[in-house]
């Protein structure tokens, strides 16, 4: 088995903007080629900025935006998170409009499975308050779970969580839907460009050093995911990231063909699956997983998500695998983003940190920071995702329905 995906021809992202060379000044350096710097890059583009230069080192979508499937939700238990969730759902039902492409979303719904009452009764309480901020989820039965998803074993569920508005979309996908408009717009993209350093003059960042050359620059965002924090460092800034490798697995050609089931999640174990093409996806966040940014894919993990998942959907124990994926999670100690301008450098924007949830809040936070850039009001107040949050003891507000 490989460690790479099988692709699908409909699934293929078109080519990258083609390099150009690495100007020797920018406006804006804007650090990592994923689905936050493409989201951002597009986004100020649009707004009227110029002279936009993405430096990423390998291709776009090479790291955690690579991944073959991305969820999409507005089922979060903070505020904060459900608004950003909520504001790019609408961004991704109108991707084919703008910025103008086919991300292949389906909004399959998410289900999230319960074992116990307590767990009920914190999700009871968030779906209250995501009814509140208009999105439609709602309580549902063990049996009610089954009908949606037919592969449940419904013995142990105390309850589940149906959000019908939530699915999935392919990020390299968005990717390069954002990065053509944004190259259309006259963004450089720099791939194969590694940040080697930075130079400051007093409280700034003055220029970006790469393994292609140097730029000097007025702002620099950093979108690089798990390798923030390195990136932060050479700018004096700390941003609390650490690297965790999650894996996932993709079944044969399934037939009969799998039911259309929503994005399911049993909230105990993390284990969760979906349709995938032809066949399902199966993943799980593997607790001993040390930190590291190694993106061997190994097929021993297969054992603990067949014994997780025998007793909750018998059938997919046994289901052959044709593949198998490993990327990075970028997590932060509270498992919620860093995006924010850095109080003492004040040239040195951040969105990053995401913690597994970086893809279904990009649209939203590519207009966060295009406002922060601009200096204008965010269409959600994001202070309390400042990463000085961790520094000055502001209030804790852990997100709970992490994955």
């Amino acid at each position: 088995m490989s460690s790479s995906p099988r692709p699908s021809s409909s699934s293929r992202p078109a080519p990258a903007p083609a390099f150009r060379a690495l100007p020797p000044t920018a406006d804006v350096v804007i650090v990592g080629g994923g689905v936050m710097g493409a989201s951002i890059a597009f986004h100020l583009a649009e707004a009227g900025v110029s002279d936009i230069v993405v430096v990423e080192r390998g291709e776009l979508a090479c790291g955690s935006s690579g991944k073959p499937i991305g969820g999409v939700r507005a089922h979060f238990s903070d505020p904060l998170n459900i608004e950003l969730g909520q504001r790019s759902l609408c961004a991704y039902r109108d991707f084919p409009h703008r910025p103008g492409a086919d991300i292949r979303l389906d909004t399959v719904g998410y289900l999230f499975l319960l074992t116990d009452e307590r767990q009920a009764a914190d999700f009871a309480e968030s779906v209250r308050l995501q009814n509140s901020l208009g999105v439609p989820s709602r309580m549902i039965d063990a049996d009610e779970a089954r009908r949606l998803c037919p592969y449940l074993s419904t013995e142990g569920l105390v309850a589940a969580v149906h959000s019908p508005t939530d699915g999935h979309a392919r990020p390299r996908l968005v990717v390069h839907g954002y990065a053509d408009a944004a190259d259309r717009a006259g963004v450089r993209f720099a791939t194969h460009t590694r940040v080697t350093g930075m130079d400051t003059t007093g409280d700034r960042v003055s220029a970006v050093h790469t393994d292609r050359g140097t730029v000097a620059c007025s702002t620099v965002i950093c979108t690089a995911g798990a390798w923030s924090g390195r990136i932060g460092a050479m700018a004096g800034v700390d941003l609390p990231v650490r690297p965790v490798r999650r894996q996932l697995a993709f079944t044969e050609r399934l037939s009969p063909s799998a039911p259309r089931i929503p994005f399911t999640i049993d909230f105990t174990s993390s284990a969760y699956f979906h349709n995938s093409d032809d066949g399902l996806l199966f993943g799980l966040a593997d607790s001993r997983q040390a930190d590291g940014f190694d993106t061997t894919w190994t097929p021993e993990w297969l054992d603990l998500f067949r014994d997780v998942v025998r007793h909750r959907a018998p059938a997919l124990a046994t289901m052959p695998i044709a593949d198998g994926w490993a990327g990075l999670y970028e997590v932060t100690p509270d498992h919620n983003a860093l995006i924010g301008r850095c109080g003492e450098r004040p040239n040195f924007l951040y969105a990053t940190g995401f913690s597994g949830h970086g893809f279904l809040q990009a649209p939203a936070v590519g207009e966060v920071v295009r406002d922060l850039y601009l200096k204008r009001e965010p269409c959600v107040d994001i202070a309390p995702l400042s990463a000085d949050r961790f520094r000055t003891g502001a209030a804790n507000r852990p997100e709970a329905h992490v994955v």
